[in-house]
């Protein structure tokens, strides 16, 4: 039976992985890693939002379908939560490591160590949130 993905749930979703985002990041670059990305010589002064708002925007529709379709009939918490590290793992991967890569990080170590947290912070708690959203 072809079942479709359900639109509200995407929905859901989407708005989930925007606000877990905003929240990850917000507090890990304003508050408890502060100093961290204050000394990084290449930061924007004024970030531009737009851009942020919609990647997270992007990323949480695609995230949120490919977890709807992967488990149509609903998930476990363990589902999502290993989808939503497996995810982190992909995704942090590059801000993580290529980054500091290419970029002057002050401390390569400290450099994947914060951005790898916050990375399977995010995503664990997506995961699970999109588990509770299409829970079994």
């Amino acid at each position: 039976m072809n079942q479709k993905v359900d639109v509200k749930k995407t929905v859901l979703g989407t708005v989930a992985y925007v606000v877990i985002s905003f929240i990850t990041q917000a507090l890990n670059h304003f508050v408890i890693n502060q100093a961290h990305y204050a000394g990084i010589p290449f930061m924007r002064e004024e970030p531009i939002m737009a851009l942020g708002l919609f990647t997270m925007l992007l990323q949480g529709a695609i995230l949120s379908h490919v977890f709807l379709t992967l488990h149509r009939t609903g998930a476990t918490m363990a589902e999502g939560l290993k989808y939503g590290l497996l995810m982190g793992l992909f995704l942090g991967s590059y801000i993580a490591l290529v980054e500091p890569s290419k970029y002057t990080a002050p401390s390569v170590l400290s450099w994947i160590a914060v951005e790898g947290m916050a990375s399977l912070l995010q995503f664990g708690v997506f995961g699970v949130v999109l588990a509770m959203i299409n829970k079994r």
